[in-house]
């Protein structure tokens, strides 16, 4: 299996999520500040993902155009520009500055999310778990580095508290966008693969594979969005944790989501897609529960830490699942509309996460999700047998 671009596609995951634990960790807390009302303070992290559902097909389209290679460094530099402009809100105390801080940031997390088709597209088609799974990886830095630098930067600056960890941001964007520059040309980049799908978009979006790998990779992100920007509110504003213990939890929970990387390809292989995808949706309602039980520390930590495990089996899984639905000249359309399917649930699941715990607290937050999930573990009792999922599942014969 090529090295080369896992590697470098490694690296910039942990960047990228290194900023997306800063925003997640800090963006309610610094909206309670800036905002009048206490129910907008999750709003410019809602605004961060509207414009991730909003930016996925119009990034799509440009690296269709251009490459990954310059798409990934462009939208490098947009981040940068993002943690600028948060600076700049943070100095004057401005809630609009921030919200357009949240929306800039965004448009580089739209990019951010097809590392993972990247990493499928430098292999053959058999390594693709295993390559999806290895570049995920990369945000077990991100969970080390982002709790740190929102500790060790909020007081570099001392007249702006976080200003110090917004100015180590556009560092690190500035040196993924050169990292992009060394990215290898992908499988099914070039002049002999044609650029036109052989079939119209709706009809892969109607296979029942499709839309089970789309409902999976929703239901994912939706539900680990809602409840991941609901955490650091519920605890750190309205339960009265430290800074630190709330970092910790979500520094715990990206751990969780990740660390399953290193297995997770191998076990998709081993027992097949949809059987993980299921243990993935088993995780995020064992999350739930837990979060019924309790809000101490330790029932925090242990939601959001199988928060984090489920949603890498479901999410790894969804993806994978993607993959097998079209060919690789059709992969833009495709992969397309599964983002945008993805990241607009997750931007109306960020959207009620910030009234819903203001409104009717934790409990009733963690309850949400539950028929989701159950829609979803029906889905995928249904393509349990179909062809293109069944040839990927094991020999159990």
């Amino acid at each position: 299996m090529p090295l080369k671009n896992i590697i470098i596609l490694t690296c910039c995951q942990l960047i990228s999520a290194t900023g997306a634990i800063i925003m997640v960790t800090l963006g309610g807390i610094i909206g309670s500040k800036l905002a009048t009302d206490p129910t907008l303070a999750t709003l410019p992290v809602s605004i961060m993902v509207l414009c991730v559902a909003a930016t996925t097909i119009p990034a799509t389209v440009l690296m269709k155009r251009i490459g990954r290679r310059r798409g990934f460094s462009l939208a490098s530099i947009s981040a940068a520009i993002g943690a600028v402009i948060a600076g700049i809100a943070l100095h004057q105390q401005s809630f609009g500055m921030f919200m357009l801080a949240g929306a800039v940031f965004g448009i580089n997390m739209a990019f951010t999310q097809q590392y993972r088709y990247a990493a499928a597209e430098s292999v053959d088609p058999e390594y693709s778990p295993r390559a999806i799974s290895y570049v995920l990886l990369g945000a077990i830095g991100g969970a080390i580095v982002g709790p740190e630098l929102v500790k060790y930067g909020q007081y570099a600056v001392p007249e702006v508290q976080y200003l110090g960890t917004l100015a180590a941001m556009v560092v690190l964007y500035i040196v993924q966008s050169i990292l992009f520059v060394s990215l290898d040309p992908l499988r099914g980049e070039g002049p002999q693969v044609s650029g036109e799908s052989k079939r119209p978009i709706r009809s892969i979006a109607r296979q029942p594979v499709f839309i089970v790998a789309v409902m999976g990779g929703a239901t994912a992100y939706g539900v680990m969005t809602f409840l991941m920007t609901a955490t650091p509110l519920s605890m750190h504003v309205h339960d009265g944790f430290a800074l630190d213990d709330t970092a910790q939890v979500i520094r715990s929970h990206v751990l969780a989501m990740y660390i399953p990387s290193l297995f997770a390809g191998h076990l998709i292989q081993r027992f097949g897609v949809v059987r993980m995808m299921a243990i993935g949706v088993v995780g995020l309602v064992i999350a739930c529960m837990i979060g019924l039980l309790g809000q101490s520390y330790m029932h925090y930590w242990y939601a959001l830490v199988m928060l984090g495990i489920g949603w890498n089996f479901l999410y790894v899984g969804s993806t994978t699942m993607v993959t097998l639905t079209y060919a690789i000249e059709e992969r833009f359309g495709a992969q397309a509309v599964n983002e945008f399917s993805v990241f607009g649930t997750s931007a109306a699941a960020s959207l009620l996460a910030g009234t819903i715990i203001h409104l009717y607290g934790w409990h009733t937050l963690v309850l949400v999700p539950i028929p989701l999930l159950g829609i979803t573990i029906a889905g995928l009792f249904f393509v349990r047998n179909q062809p293109l999922v069944a040839s990927r599942q094991p020999n159990t014969a």
